[in-house]
């Protein structure tokens, strides 16, 4: 939700707020805006009544429609710029130093520190895998139990005990969730498979020192295309 004056920020208080994939969230109560009059934050209550404040570009409006994105691809596409960008810096001070453009000794110090950003730049990859994790197995559990919730409606329905109005209502929710829950996997399957292989193209990198040759750089993946979001907190 880019930043706008405050007096049609609040146009849309009250107004449903849902996820990429369809499912109410909750709705607009509030902004947090600077005295500049741009939005910090946005304050959406929850269908339990619980209110959080999520950051204001997490938000994607059209007309009246606000959806949430979550965090997570935000996060991963800023590693997907980053992580390869330390690799160029670093591999561009090793050509300078081959070149004999800079001092040994300041490639040395600055080496550190691009491996300093990078290692926490890798460990946060690695967080962010395990809660995609996480996240996928959450989406594997619910599969499984809107597949039971199926078959028991096809049991009682061959029993008698469901008519086809019932029926086709519950059969219609069911495979809702079901297209919604598989679209989310899809999803984190492949913000799991971006972050994995920059891991795994930072591992194969080889360990250069003062002395050697110089080396060609890793393959590097491209950024991927993905919507820009910010941080949420419940959303992952």
């Amino acid at each position: 939700m880019s930043a706008r004056p405050t007096s049609n920020l609040f146009l849309y208080i009250g107004k449903p707020v849902r996820d990429e994939y369809g499912r109410q969230v909750g709705k607009i109560a509030s902004f947090a805006v600077a005295p500049n009059g741009r939005v910090n934050g946005v304050f959406v209550e929850h269908g339990d009544g619980e209110f959080l404040r999520y950051q204001s570009d997490q938000f994607k409006t059209e007309g009246d429609e606000i959806t949430l994105m979550p965090s997570v691809k935000l996060r991963v596409k800023a590693l997907c710029d980053e992580i390869p960008l330390i690799w160029r810096k670093d591999q561009a001070l090793s050509d300078l130093v081959d070149k004999k453009k800079i001092p040994s000794e300041m490639f040395a110090e600055l080496h550190k520190n691009f491996e300093g950003v990078l290692n926490q730049l890798k460990a946060d990859a690695q967080t962010h895998l395990d809660s995609i994790d996480k996240q996928v197995a959450k989406c594997n559990s619910q599969t499984r139990e809107l597949n039971s919730a199926l078959i028991h409606i096809e049991i009682e329905r061959e029993i008698g005990r469901l008519d086809d109005a019932a029926y086709e209502t519950a059969l219609q929710m069911i495979q809702d969730g079901l297209k919604k829950v598989n679209s989310e996997k899809t999803d984190l399957d492949s913000l799991r498979s971006q972050l994995s292989n920059l891991l795994l193209g930072d591992s194969t990198t080889p360990e250069r020192d003062l002395e050697t040759k110089p080396i060609s750089t890793p393959s590097l993946p491209e950024p991927p295309v993905v919507v820009h979001v910010k941080s949420a907190s419940k959303t992952g």
